[in-house]
């Protein structure tokens, strides 16, 4: 007993230390969930749920920093300590510091290994870099990844000391606007709609311990009218003889199991499927076992539903979009993700959260995630709560004219061929991580003109690396006659200017009502929206004169909008809820009540 309470002791000792080396940076406004912030145990949630494992070792915590010239080598002394995963920018990261293109960002901890890990390789994961990062493990470079948005890891093992401390360095390059990589809202000089840039690390990384041949990724596609699910689960170093083996849960009671090689598809019958919806987002379970021999060497949970997107005409010739077959109007807010605590990263999982389940309070069933990619636990949410996600690629390599009220008007970015090699690269990634998620049923390649370049050839190969959901080509951008949709923005109000008989036909952006809340602004002035009122009332009333708008509009052939803004960011005040998230800026019932005449006027009956 008295080892224990010394045991203890000792552990708060060091909880209390750690605590009193980092607080929160700066003066600016932050949620309520930047209290809640351990960095003792930051975001300590598993942070692949679509791909999960039992065993697991989180690095989130305080490691050093320092920012040197560009080409320098490690340092020899840090500048002090930052928070991972925090960027180095955001206050919750406790440096608030800006790093130039002309500069690096080098971080470093030591980490130790479970001794009951012998014998296995050990997998260190990154959630998400931006965006140059060359990984040193006991001072040897191992391997470096490019792309700011997608997950990325490396076996580790021939590299480990045979027991004790090991020696974990990362340096990180990001031009930001001055590179030709994808950025969405980021600049080195934020203002109206650009946003305060993010350098270095911003998810979650982890270490955990695997066979040599270990499940890598999982992605299913539902067939509902044969009621079966396609499922694909990859491998690493895989020898002829390995089989996987699925397991499809409901609950407790086991609806199908399959057994094939690996990486190879197997097809599971689901009879009397529950169609996963945004009202019911029914998740099936999965129990996924890679043997050799005869013997298990991995493990691992996943989920998948049944659920597919498509679009066909209506009665009157109409094309629309269609959730299981079925007439269904997709409606939701223009979500940008950005916290003023953490500016990539939401301080906690439950913020991480907290916008989905506002959008769906507020009546929405869509989110059109904008020019940025999210933590897996995101998407998760989205899955489990039910929501779907319209995913653009973040935009990059900018300066292109942008003629949106016309078809084929403006022109195409001429990108150079490191930059074109680079586009497709991050994409791919993006599209293969967000892609194992079934709320994620629209992938966007360009917003409006921003970079857009070889539209028929990229929504081509769009299309090709996912058959299964629907590819807009460029929302609100310079139209192109491919893909899917006609997306057309409009601001304040909606307005349908183009249609498409061919292709569905949507309303991307709209709305940006703006309310600057005293006490809930990023800055004292600058503040903006596309049109300015001053009151919940005031704003609530032009909502819902908006929405009896576009249910018209709907009538005569919309199948999805979009609202701007979930919250308001920086600059920005035209979100329905403050950037801290204190305060709805809507009167709620009454905008959930026209958001769902605006749903029902769409939707099959």
């Amino acid at each position: 007993m008295m080892k224990k309470t010394i045991f203890w002791a000792l552990f708060a000792a060091l909880a209390l230390t750690a605590t009193a080396q980092w607080a929160p940076a700066g003066d600016k406004i932050k949620t309520t969930w930047a209290d809640q912030v351990n960095p003792q145990n930051v975001l300590p949630e598993y942070p692949r749920p679509i791909l999960e494992r039992d065993t697991w070792v989180n690095l989130n915590g305080l490691w050093d920093y320092a920012i040197l010239d560009k080409g320098r080598v490690e340092p020899s002394t840090y500048d002090g300590q930052i928070l991972v995963p925090f960027c180095v920018e955001s206050s919750l990261s406790g440096v608030q510091k800006e790093v130039s293109d002309q500069q690096e960002l080098w971080y470093h901890r030591q980490f130790e290994v479970p001794a009951a890990w012998k014998g296995k390789h050990v997998m260190l994961n990154f959630g998400a870099f931006d965006w140059q990062a060359d990984v040193y493990v006991n001072d040897i470079m191992i391997g470096s990844h490019k792309g700011g948005y997608a997950a990325f890891s490396f076996d580790i093992t021939p590299y480990l000391n045979k027991k004790g401390s090991q020696k974990l360095v990362v340096r990180v390059w990001d031009p930001t606007d001055k590179g030709f990589q994808p950025i969405g809202k980021q600049t080195l000089r934020p203002r109206s709609i650009w946003y305060t840039a993010v350098t270095g690390i911003w998810q979650t990384v982890w270490i955990e311990p695997v066979a040599e041949n270990h499940f890598t990724r999982i992605s299913t596609v539902a067939d509902i009218v044969n009621g079966s699910l396609e499922l694909t689960a990859a491998t690493a170093t895989t020898q002829s003889h390995d089989i996987v083996e699925a397991v499809v849960l409901d609950g407790s009671r086991e609806v199908s199991r399959a057994r094939g090689v690996a990486n190879g598809t197997l097809r599971l019958a689901i009879p009397d499927a529950k169609l996963w919806t945004p009202e019911t987002p029914s998740l099936y379970t999965l129990r996924l076992t890679l043997s050799r021999d005869g013997k298990v060497i991995d493990e691992a949970r996943s989920y998948a539903a049944m659920r597919t997107i498509s679009t066909a005409r209506d009665d009157n010739g109409v094309m629309r979009m269609q959730l299981n077959g079925k007439d269904y109007f997709q409606y939701g807010p223009l979500d940008q993700g950005w916290f003023p605590d953490g500016l990539y990263t939401a301080p906690t999982d439950e913020a991480l959260a907290y916008d989905i389940k506002m959008t769906k309070e507020l009546g929405f069933n869509m989110i059109r995630k904008h020019v940025k990619v999210e933590p897996d636990r995101w998407y998760y949410h989205c899955d489990r709560l039910g929501i779907v996600v319209w995913q653009d690629m973040p935009s990059g390599d900018m300066g292109n004219e942008w003629e949106p009220r016309v078809y084929n008007g403006g022109t195409d970015r001429r990108r150079t061929p490191a930059s074109v090699a680079n586009y497709y690269h991050e994409w791919s990634e993006i599209m293969s991580q967000c892609g194992q998620h079934p709320s994620v049923v629209v992938w966007t390649p360009f917003n409006e003109a921003w970079g857009q370049f070889s539209t028929e050839e990229v929504v081509a190969w769009t299309e090709q690396q996912d058959p299964s959901r629907l590819v807009n080509p460029a929302s609100g951008g310079n139209h192109r006659d491919c893909g899917h949709l006609l997306d057309l923005h409009h601001y304040p109000g909606p307005a349908m200017f183009l249609t498409d008989p061919n292709r569905a036909n949507v309303l991307g952006e709209y709305g940006g009502i703006g309310f600057a809340m005293e006490g809930h602004l990023w800055w004292d002035k600058r503040n903006w929206g596309y049109i300015q009122f001053k009151s919940k009332e005031e704003v609530t009333d032009e909502y819902v004169k908006y929405a009896d708008q576009l249910r018209d509009f709907v009538r005569r052939g919309f199948s999805a909008a979009v609202y701007t803004q979930t919250t308001d960011v920086e600059g920005e005040v035209n979100g329905l809820m403050t950037y801290d998230r204190k305060e709805v800026k809507v009167i709620a019932d009454r905008v959930r009540r026209a958001n769902q005449a605006v749903i029902a006027a769409g939707s099959a009956k």
